[in-house]
């Protein structure tokens, strides 16, 4: 039968994602709107972004933070553009913005000394044939397909090549080993639910050093320029950002950041985010149609949970559709279809600005409209 209880919040959008709970319009009326982000009010919020993400995420203090353009994409081609091409380089690749990764590294830069080593969606690489000595590109979480690495145990301390890491689903809701790491990269879209098309870049004093001894050998974009004279252009990292960023949307990030530690932290937002997967991982322990595309439980995302319809009798792509279709036109759940280049499935996400109210609300009314979609209802 059809469920009786509703989410009050059917967002579940992997990217824009929830706002934050409580959140409305009034929440950005402290914004700096119509100044100059060059001003000294607009430079002291974006001075603030980046003090509180350093603090809240407990980012080192001898790392450098910045906002950049383009969201997550812009400040990964950023990092890639500008610190890769003296070493060989390895690209991880199992889902398809990790692809994009490969393409970036093989047909655009055309580095010659480039590694793919990838996997096919649900599955992870084998991250022993990184090598310590080459730089190493890879993805966090695979937004696209729920994998991620559990851990940075596979990266060495002591190692001569740049980690280079897409973190943009992991950040806020992972705990991400900083040391491990040398340039990171994620959108204020994500976790906390913040606006598009701003990126945020954290670049270790590996990647410092690199920048400031290394000139990639191919031309340099405007937007990607983080050296002036050889020199780490310091401005950059106090907010002195490179093109116009909306002041609007960081008055936004600076609510989410709020919430973040009104809530107690970094602890409470991993919590709230695997409280989600653990929700979901009951459901599906009992379902008779739906599986993780993950196929090993310690690789599995907490924040974009992805499904598959594993009954065998039925059309994968043509139930997944109906069932995201049917749960829209009811205001259950928008926006939970696989993404285009996966496998058939659903995709459910379950960052920290998700209350796990509604998540529980809503796994009943998969099951609803899997009957639905299949002519078992009822039966």
């Amino acid at each position: 039968m059809m469920p009786t209880i509703r989410p009050k919040r059917p967002h579940f959008s992997s990217g824009p994602c929830a706002k934050r709970p409580g959140w409305s319009l009034a929440a950005l009326e402290g914004a700096e709107l119509g100044r100059s982000h060059r001003a000294k009010p607009g430079k002291a919020k974006l001075a603030q972004v980046i003090a509180e993400s350093r603090g809240l995420l407990g980012i080192p203090e001898e790392y450098r933070i910045a906002i950049v353009p383009a969201s997550d994409t812009g400040a990964m081609e950023m990092a890639m553009w500008s610190l890769l091409g003296s070493r060989p380089v390895d690209v991880l690749a199992w889902e398809s913005f990790g692809k994009d990764w490969v393409t970036d590294v093989t047909k655009q830069l055309r580095l010659a000394d480039a590694r793919v080593i990838d996997a096919g969606y649900g599955e992870l690489p084998d991250l022993g044939q990184v090598a310590p000595d080459h730089d190493v590109v890879f993805t966090w979480n695979g937004t696209t397909s729920g994998v991620r690495v559990p851990n940075g145990d596979w990266i060495p301390a002591e190692r001569s090549g740049l980690t280079i890491c897409d973190a943009t689903s992991a950040v806020f809701a992972m705990a991400l080993p900083w040391d491990r790491l040398d340039a990171v990269t994620w959108s204020w879209q994500k976790v906390l639910g913040g606006e598009a098309q701003h990126g945020m870049l954290v670049l270790s004093p590996r990647a410092v050093e690199r920048l400031e001894t290394t000139t990639p050998p191919w031309p340099m974009p405007k937007l990607f320029r983080m050296t002036k004279a050889g020199k780490i252009n310091e401005g950059l990292f106090r907010g002195e950002t490179i093109n116009t960023p909306s002041l609007l949307c960081v008055e936004d990030a600076l609510d989410g950041l709020k919430w973040a530690r009104a809530i107690g932290g970094l602890d409470a937002l991993i919590a709230r985010a695997h409280g989600n997967l653990r929700l979901v991982e009951e459901w599906q322990a009992k379902s008779a149609w739906a599986g993780f595309l993950a196929k090993r439980p310690d690789t599995r995302s907490c924040t974009s949970i992805c499904l598959a319809i594993t009954d065998p009798s039925v059309d994968a792509a043509a139930t997944a559709k109906s069932i995201a279709d049917r749960l829209d036109a009811e205001k259950v759940a928008y926006d939970i279809n696989a993404y285009r280049d996966a496998p058939p499935g659903l995709r459910l996400w379950g960052g920290a600005t998700v209350e796990a109210d509604d998540m529980a609300a809503l796994l009943p009314w998969l099951d609803w409209a899997f009957a639905e979609a299949t002519g078992r209802a009822g039966s």
